[in-house]
């Protein structure tokens, strides 16, 4: 297995969760990820307790909480990009839990912190999720129609959400509303829901093309009543608060990106310096040598614009054109890399006898969630245009 260095040198600590991870993803992630695939509609849960034990659910959330304590992107970036080399849809699930804190952390009061994030770094940690894309709105966050009406001491929340990671299983789920139709950004709050809460429904799970391990499912709120004290910030500071979520789960991506990268390269690698044809392994021919290149440059790539973006946030500056850069870069090289990993196997890697097919399927969401490519790309532009 190729070593994640990328010539920094990483500290003691860094080194100890690198290792925590790497092992768990080897011995526990990487055997169970055909079988996670092929249920398609479950996420493993054993899996979610036994990382739990460990601190690999919690690891980012904040020591004063009970959590790990890695707040600094650069080592989450590390932590994530082992766990996604044994499998991405289940080394998401593991560390999904901190797209529901993002929000928490930026938005909220010390009392909401200690209220849904301390639960979060117990042995039995709930499920939790982030309600954001609808069936009309994906990209244009902003254009948001779920509406949050205020009724008294409380909110009114109708309208219906889709695609949201772990629903059928959350106990709380952050929901984007707006509490001002029309007026885009500016409206846009978030806010807290207790799945028992009337009027929440959790629909059908949507069959997907891969990263199986997450349940995605749709979400229903029909006159959802909350209560004031659980709006993340002021009205309208939803936006705000998406966004910088946003900018630090983008370089997230890109790491889960590269860990992917990464296993396709080494199971290429592997393949090539086995497989003969023509009286030689196959890495012995050219055409194959040169992918294998182009693959351990893409990989490289990947890293070291990830850990650029990580370490600008991780310095309080604004990060958006290193997140976006990142993570562009990262998922188009993840889906290319699978392809030539599969290239490489030839009529075995079209199989299911290999993973190879499914980290093909797996890598396309990446190209997808969390703002598209072309999203990106738009982000990248204007921030050249400025």
């Amino acid at each position: 297995m190729r070593e994640s260095t990328d010539g920094f040198e990483l500290t003691g600590d860094q080194r100890d969760f690198v290792a925590l991870a790497r092992d768990f993803a080897l011995r526990e992630i990487r055997p169970r990820a055909r079988e996670v695939d092929d249920a398609d509609h479950e996420s493993p849960l054993d899996l979610w307790a036994k990382a739990a034990k460990l601190g690999l659910t919690s690891f980012m959330l904040p020591a004063r909480y009970g959590g790990g304590g890695v707040t600094d992107l650069v080592t989450q970036a590390l932590v994530t990009e082992e766990l996604c080399y044994g499998d991405i849809g289940i080394g998401n699930l593991l560390t999904s839990n901190g797209f529901f804190a993002g929000p928490v952390e930026a938005l909220g009061t010390p009392e909401q912190k200690d209220r849904w994030l301390r639960p979060l770094t117990g042995d039995d940690p709930p499920m939790t999720a982030l309600a954001v894309t609808e069936p009309g709105v994906g990209s244009d966050a902003a254009a948001l129609t779920t509406r949050a009406e205020r009724d008294g001491s409380d909110y009114v929340l109708t309208g219906q959400k889709t695609w949201i990671s772990n629903a059928p299983y959350a106990r709380w789920i952050v929901v984007f509303a707006t509490v001002a139709p029309g007026s885009r950004s500016r409206g846009v709050s978030a806010f807290v829901v207790e799945r028992d809460t009337p009027g929440l429904r959790v629909g059908r799970a949507l069959p997907k093309m891969g990263q199986r391990a997450i349940v995605s499912a749709e979400v229903f709120l029909d006159g959802v009543r909350v209560p004031a004290g659980h709006r993340l910030g002021e009205e309208g500071q939803g936006f705000q608060g998406l966004m910088r979520t946003f900018d630090a789960s983008r370089v997230l991506i890109a790491a889960a990106c590269t860990g992917l990268s990464r296993a396709a390269l080494d199971a290429a690698l592997d393949y090539a310096k086995e497989r003969e044809q023509f009286g030689v392994p196959i890495i012995g021919h050219q055409a194959v040598a040169f992918r294998l290149a182009d693959m351990a440059a893409k990989v490289d790539a990947s890293r070291l614009l990830t850990w650029r973006a990580a370490r600008v946030h991780d310095s309080g500056r604004p990060c958006a054109q290193e997140a976006a850069i990142a993570k562009l870069t990262a998922s188009e090289n993840a889906m290319w890399c699978t392809w030539a990993a599969l290239q490489t196997h030839g009529g075995w890697g079209y199989s299911r006898e290999f993973l190879l097919e499914k980290w093909m399927r797996d890598a396309k969401l990446e190209e997808i969630e969390e703002g598209t490519s072309d999203i990106q790309r738009l982000i990248i532009s204007r921030s050249l245009a400025r």
